[in-house]
This record gives C-alpha cells, structure tokens and sequence, in this order.
C-alpha cells in the first residue's frame, strides 16, 4: 500500500505474527542494508480507545462493582479518572501472595511474566497449586481487582486495567526472611508497585517485623527501584480486630516504606476485622453489609468472584489507584506518593470515635487514616504535583537511665534540635526498649508541640508476653506536614492490673521530613471552579464544552445509566449533558432500547440488536 502523497510505503509479510513486538531479524537485515530506504518500522498494534465515549466499561459484572460504579456515596471515584485518560497503561504491577493464574481469560491479556516468579518452587512460573481444596486463590483474585481486563464481555474490570500484572508465588510454602526479601526486590527496574496483603499473625499477640534481608530489601527498593525514583510497596493493614491487634505492632504495616492501608463497609461503618493504629495512611473498601455482593474480580478456574473480602481486597484496589497515579506522573518519588495519597483521601462517611484534627488541620483517624482515598483527586493532584525536597532524618534520644512505668510515665523532650533541617514532618517513629508484667495491658501515645496525639499501640487483651519490647519501633503518619519544633511528649500507661511493673530502658524520637514549608502549599493550590453558571439554588447549569452538566453538577464522564450528549437547547448550544438510557439498558449511546452496550445484572445483552434481554 502506498501512502497518498507520502514517500512512505507499507509491506507486509508471513513471516510475523500480527501482535509480535520483536524485530523480525531477516527482512530487519535486509531493509538496513539497503541504501534507497531511509527509514523503515516494523509496525505492531497499538492500544488505544475512544476518549470520552465509553468511560463506564462494558463487563457484564461491572453493575456489580459497587465501588467504583457510583453505586455507593462517595465511591472509589475511579470512574472520574478513566474519564480524563488514564488506565494504568505504562505501570507494572506485582502481587506478593499464593500465586497467579496467568491463563485466566480477565487477566491473561495483562499477565507479565518478567513480573513473575514462584519462590516457592524456584521457576518462573508463579501459577497457583490447585487441589488441596482449592485454597490458593489469593493472589489471582487480589491480581483481578488492579487489572482485570476491561471490555471484553468478562467477569468485571480492574481499578488500572490497562497495567501489566504479574504475580510472586511465596505464601505456599515455608515463608523465611530470605524469601521475603527476594520477592520485595525482584525485577525493581521493571516492577513499579509491589502490593502485599502478608504479615505476622493477626493474632493480638505477636509483635514482629521484617527480619534483616526484608529489611534490607525496603531499603534498597526506595533507594534504588524504579531508576532511584523507589518501589512502591502497598500494604494491607491487617485482618486482626476481631482479637484486638494494632497494626503497629507489625513491622510490615508500620514501615515508612509501604503504604498501609485500612478498610470500611460500604455504609461507612468499620468491619469487625480491621485494625487500627496510626501507620494507616488511607482507606478503600473491602465489603458491604447490604448486600451478598462483595468484591468482584477473577477466581480460580477461569472463574469469577464476587464474595473476596477483607483487608487483603483493600490493599490491591489502592494499588491499582496509585497506577492510575504513575501513569498520570511517572515522575513521582515514593514519597510523592504518600504526600499525594494523604491529600487525596477524605474522612467522607466513615465513621469512627476517634477522628480529630491534626496541626495542620487535617481530619485523621487510626482506624483510617486520612480517610477514603479518591481516584479522581489523586490522578488531579498527581498531574500538578511539584516534587518534594529530599527526606531528612532527625533524632532525638531521651531516655539515658531506665524509669519507672508505674501506672503512668510521661517523658518530655524538645525538638527544636531539629528544625533547622526539619520545617515540614513526614512519618514519626518511637524506637524503644522496655519490660512490662503483662505486656498487653501498656497504652502508648505520642503527642505534638501542635497538640495531635497519637495512639501508637492500644490496649491488646490477647498480649499476656512478658518479653516487654525489645527495641521495637512504633510509626505515626498523624504529624504529616507539621512544624516539629517544641516539646513532644511520650505517654505510657498502665490500663490494667494495678500491680504491673516495669522499666522503659531506653526512647528514641526519629523524625522525618522536608525543611520546606509544605502547608504553605496548600493555600496555594486552592480547586477551581468547573461551573461557568448557576442557577438560584446553586445547581450548575452550563459546565462549558468540556464537562457534562449532570444533576446539578459538572462531570468529566455520564455514570452508568446515562449518556453524554449535547443539550443543543439554540444552534449554538456548545454543552453537554447526561441523558438518561433507556431503562432496560446499563450502558448505553442513545436513549432508546436498541441503543445499549451494556446490561443490568440479570439481563443478557444481544450482539445484534444491542438490547438487553430478560433471561
């Protein structure tokens, strides 16, 4: 084929599959050698959809994904930011779990295998082992709800589903520090984001952390993963409530390095499973009380699922939402992330006793964090987003002789120390050493020269150790952007038997930070105002050409159930609106009922007629 006009001409020949992407090595030869040819390309196929025609996707389990289909208010606010571009494409993915099966129908199309390995087997391939009653189905369905294959009539759609998945198979076998270690640093010049939902036992009792090579391993990932820009690693907080553990008793969890993330019901109430402490950074959801649906995404068998649940569902849906992130600014440091993460949450509907102000007039909760984490603000925030200056590190030693616990000790120290390398904190961590009688009954909190108090470990009925702890390391997000200058205070507490003993031995404060003033930020980046008219109560009524007018508000997409069109109310009527589709449809391009292009649960969608059919 000639090209009109051009000097370009295009071949074709049996010797590539369509979809190769390497060089075929003959005719490659040839055409370099040749003098008369200038320029030449193998061509392959390029992904790219329709901008704004068809945000909501198609699945026909996507009406079940109440999480991000505006079922629920506020949902995950995904919808938001597939509407302005961004899928994932670009991002790599990996899910540290009991394998991944690569063959699944929803997922295949974004399986890779350089983000793959079982440790468990030592090969490259991390499918999962089957029998045994079937109970490796972790990883595959953690891996479905980041990148589950969106449009091809199956199952539902992944939170970044155009990013490539891989999965470490490392949880079906004996787990050792080297293991770990091995999985957090595989492939970190190619894997972008690593999410885990693994730890210490959730049992109320255990107080541990990454040995020496996993360690290592976070380290090197931030420092160096990602070409020096650092590995993100995601995860779960934990699944402990129900025995009253904290997450900051877990060394994963509480890590500077991952991001942690905790859950909520759909209603916004707090699943008995959770777990509070103040490493939480955000929150996604994890179930619904309402209804039978819970989390939709791929199973075992080249099955489906909507019944995942749990702490560990929360996990990769942020994952997936930090990819949308990448994609929107690859440029971001791990840091960034979190900065972003943090300003992108909100506290919304969820509910806890114990929400309360920080310094910097942040709304933080240790069940939550900051709060529901919002796609559409993170991918905003992320486009924006001006790097941060490096990370200090500050420490202050207080304690020099062992004190006295009682029924209560207070330490007080100042950190002014600090404020010549620290003007904006980041995370703050309580290293410490101490004996206790009943290691359980001990309430520690950390409060600010700005007033926030952190709880960093509640009351644990099940923790009856009399090992105290042994140089173990608490984490708060809760100071995030405050001034670190002042007296701090180190509160313990004795909240059972009156004749408990102990000694705090030893107490270190390490603060982390930027010395730039960063709420000085905020004031600055105040939202603008999408609507260009309103009317007398406050509806929008004209949102421009670029926005949809949609119940009184200004939409970058029509949910499901509508479809954009132009009002066109005089000739030169440039807005949009969201119409409503014809009932019978979920998704659709008109309003009639042969204009459909998805279906409600329940009803079957007909290839030729495009209309929904009652089974």
């Amino acid at each position: 084929q000639v090209m009109e006009g051009e000097p370009f001409h295009h071949f074709s020949h049996r010797g590539t599959r369509q979809r190769a992407l390497s060089r075929h090595w003959g005719w490659h030869m040839r055409l370099t050698r040749d003098p008369q040819v200038l320029w030449f390309e193998q061509q392959t196929l390029k992904r790219r959809c329709r901008r704004g025609a068809g945000v909501v996707p198609t699945d026909p389990w996507f009406p079940k994904q109440w999480y991000m289909n505006n079922d629920v208010q506020p949902d995950l606010n995904i919808l938001t930011a597939w509407s302005r571009g961004y899928t994932g494409l670009g991002v790599v993915l990996a899910v540290l779990d009991d394998g991944l099966e690569k063959d699944h129908p929803d997922l295949a199309a974004n399986y890779d295998p350089l983000a793959s390995y079982d440790f468990n087997s030592n090969d490259p391939d991390p499918q999962p082992r089957y029998g045994d009653s079937d109970k490796n189905w972790h990883g595959t369905r953690c891996a479905g709800e980041v990148a589950a294959v969106a449009n091809n009539g199956i199952c539902g759609a992944g939170v970044a589903y155009n990013a490539k998945i891989g999965g470490v198979r490392m949880l079906d076998g004996s787990i050792m520090d080297i293991v770990e270690a091995q999985a957090l640093s595989l492939q970190p010049q190619h894997i972008h984001i690593y999410s885990a939902s693994w730890g210490p036992e959730d049992d109320g009792r255990t107080v541990d952390g990454p040995g020496v090579l996993a360690a290592a391993a976070f380290h090197r990932g931030v420092v160096q993963g990602r070409g020096g820009l650092g590995s993100i690693f995601i995860w779960a907080s934990g699944n402990g409530g129900t025995n009253y553990d904290n997450c900051n008793c877990d060394g994963y969890s509480n890590s500077i390095y991952t991001v942690s993330v905790g859950s909520v019901l759909g209603d916004g109430q707090r699943p008995r499973y959770s777990e509070s402490c103040p490493a939480i950074l955000t929150t996604t959801y994890s179930s619904r009380t309402s209804s039978k649906v819970q989390i939709v995404t791929t199973d075992l068998h080249h099955r489906c699922t909507d019944k995942h649940t749990g702490t560990s569902a929360s996990a990769p849906l942020a994952a997936g939402m930090v990819a949308l992130a990448l994609e929107a600014n690859p440029a971001l440091t791990w840091r960034d992330l979190q900065h972003l993460i943090i300003r992108a949450s909100k506290p919304a509907h969820l509910q806890a006793e114990d929400w309360a102000e920080n310094g910097v007039g942040r709304r933080v909760s240790h069940y939550y964090g900051y709060g529901l984490l919002d796609a559409g603000l993170l991918v905003q925030a992320a486009t924006t987003w001006a790097g941060t200056r490096p990370q200090e590190k500050c420490s202050v030693q207080a304690v020099q002789v062992p004190r006295d616990i009682g029924s209560r000790l207070t330490i007080s120290m100042d950190a002014s120390s600090c404020s010549q390398s620290i003007r904006s904190l980041e995370h703050v961590q309580v290293q410490l050493s101490l004996s206790y009688s009943r290691r359980g009954d001990l309430v520690v909190a950390l409060s600010s020269p700005m007033g926030t108090t952190s709880t960093l470990v509640t009351v644990r009925p099940y923790d009856t150790s009399q090992d105290g702890y042994k140089d173990w390391t608490f984490m708060s997000t809760h100071f995030w952007d405050e001034n670190p200058e002042g007296i701090w205070t180190l509160q313990l507490e004795n909240r059972g038997d009156a004749q408990n003993t102990g000694q705090l031995s030893s107490f270190t404060l390490h603060l982390h930070g930027t010395d730039e003033d960063m709420p000085a930020r905020r004031a600055a980046a105040t939202a603008t105002d999408e609507c260009l008219r309103r009317d007398q109560q406050g509806a929008c009524q004209d949102c421009g050409s670029s926005l949809y007018t949609h119940q009184g508000s200004c939409l970058s997409y029509c949910p499901p159930r509508y479809y954009g069109r132009a009002r066109g109310a005089t000739p030169r009527d440039s807005a949009r609106v969201c119409a409503s589709c014809h009932p019978s449809c979920y998704t659709c391009q008109g309003a009639s009922a042969d204009n459909c292009t998805s279906c409600p649960s329940g009803r079957t969608f007909q290839d030729v007629t495009h209309t929904c059919q009652r089974p």
